[in-house]
């Protein structure tokens, strides 16, 4: 049963409201605070103080401040106008049990609405993030095709040079042979004419070699002559072919490119994507960086008693891998150990949304998460959720009595606080 906190003071204007609630010896944090836009709840067990505001509120630039025993709302008003009083007056136990589920399933909606933009806002970052990423690699592909190009257009240069030095040292090579066989030709024909006018009589022409006709005249200069104007041979010479580098091993002709470059794209993306969020764990050891064995250090240090090492490596492990609902679902029950109740709704609900399809094989996970998430509730003392949480668990196991047990200590505790109020 909860102990009513009574002792409270209130003042006015017209567009403010100023609550002063004492809180003398007890231990107040933000979590202790619930408030919508006309129902303000403060739970610090065993004591509670629960209040339907007699008209709404903007409970989004409303404050709460925390300090000397006192907790200090300032509350501004929808509408400028004087209250008869702090609370609703004249109101039934109906009235009082739909504003307050009104008020609980309106924070639960706010809660999701801001998650969803939260969501939003990253996916937007990562989109921009990813168009600056492309914006960068188109930059660097253009210059290095500058570079590849202006390399080609050199290289070429230089091919041409050397093509027109080489055919410049030919044509001053065969302008110099075939000067050389002129002068040569010259001399022969020199030598000859001085032998024939040294022969001092006709007679004695029997005794010379008298030239042959038809085809076979002048044989040894002709030879001399073919093999003096046969070109010299050509000069060694190496030249480099350079292949296009490829990923696959299949010929560009066999691969089917764009589906080639689509895998390549995503892969360098994973890489990417990996590098950006594990930048910062690069000093881990090898088996510090695989999921599956830090969710096992973490069940070590929970069975210990070490509740606060168990969270750090099922927080590390989430980061390598944020598709495993044990990882969430272990990190629950540390947060229900520590007393972080909306934590371990938060990870309970990931566990149950990463639980499907609900097949056999995941039901015992799925109870053990709609049990954590209903403790967690019940503590905060939002019971009604708590209660639909057992049920859920009771359809997936309905033999086991100790959810029942629970459940029904609950639905008590429902019963009991309604006829209270």
């Amino acid at each position: 049963m909860p102990v009513w906190l009574r002792e409270h003071c209130w003042r006015q204007t017209a567009s403010a409201v100023y609550l002063s609630l004492p809180v003398r010896g007890l231990r107040v944090t933000p979590a202790n605070i619930f408030c919508t836009d006309q129902y303000l709840k403060v739970s610090i067990p065993p004591f509670l103080f629960e209040a339907i505001l007699y008209a709404p509120i903007d409970d989004t630039n409303s404050t709460a401040k925390i300090g000397n025993g006192v907790i200090f709302f300032t509350l501004y008003k929808k509408e400028a106008a004087m209250w008869d009083s702090l609370t609703l007056g004249n109101a039934d136990k109906e009235k009082l049990q739909y504003l307050r589920e009104n008020a609980v399933l309106k924070a639960h909606e706010k809660a999701k609405e801001e998650t969803e933009a939260k969501k939003v806002t990253k996916q937007e970052h990562k989109k921009y993030a990813l168009e600056a990423t492309m914006k960068l690699e188109e930059a660097d592909r253009k210059r290095i095709e500058d570079l590849k190009e202006k390399e080609r257009q050199k290289v070429t240069k230089e091919l041409e040079l050397w093509k027109k030095q080489q055919e410049d040292a030919e044509k001053q090579k065969r302008v110099q042979k075939e000067g050389e066989l002129h002068d040569k030709v010259v001399k022969e024909k020199k030598k000859e004419k001085m032998n024939k006018t040294g022969i001092p009589n006709e007679g004695t022409s029997k005794t010379r070699l008298k030239p042959t006709k038809g085809h076979g005249s002048y044989s040894m200069f002709s030879e001399n002559l073919k093999e003096e104007q046969l070109p010299a041979p050509r000069s060694a010479a190496t030249i480099k072919v350079n292949f296009t580098s490829r990923v696959f091993p299949t010929a560009l002709r066999e691969s089917r490119v764009a589906e080639e470059e689509e895998w390549l794209r995503k892969q360098a993306e994973a890489r990417r994507t990996v590098s950006a969020d594990l930048s910062e764990l690069e000093d881990l050891k090898e088996e510090e960086k695989n999921p599956d064995w830090l969710k096992e250090k973490g069940n070590k240090m929970f069975a210990t008693g070490n509740y606060l090492a168990a969270v750090n490596a099922y927080n590390l492990a989430v980061r390598l891998n944020n598709k495993l609902p044990l990882l969430y679902l272990n990190r629950a029950a540390c947060h229900l150990k520590l007393r972080n109740l909306h934590k371990a709704i938060e990870d309970s609900s990931k566990a149950l949304e990463l639980l499907t399809p609900p097949v056999p094989d995941n039901e015992n996970a799925r109870v053990k998460a709609y049990v954590r998430r209903g403790t967690a509730f019940c503590q905060l003392e939002l019971y009604t959720e708590g209660l639909q949480d057992y049920e859920a668990a009771l359809k997936i196991d309905p033999e086991n009595k100790t959810i029942e047990k629970d459940a029904e200590k609950i639905r008590h505790l429902i019963q009991g606080t309604t006829q209270d109020s």
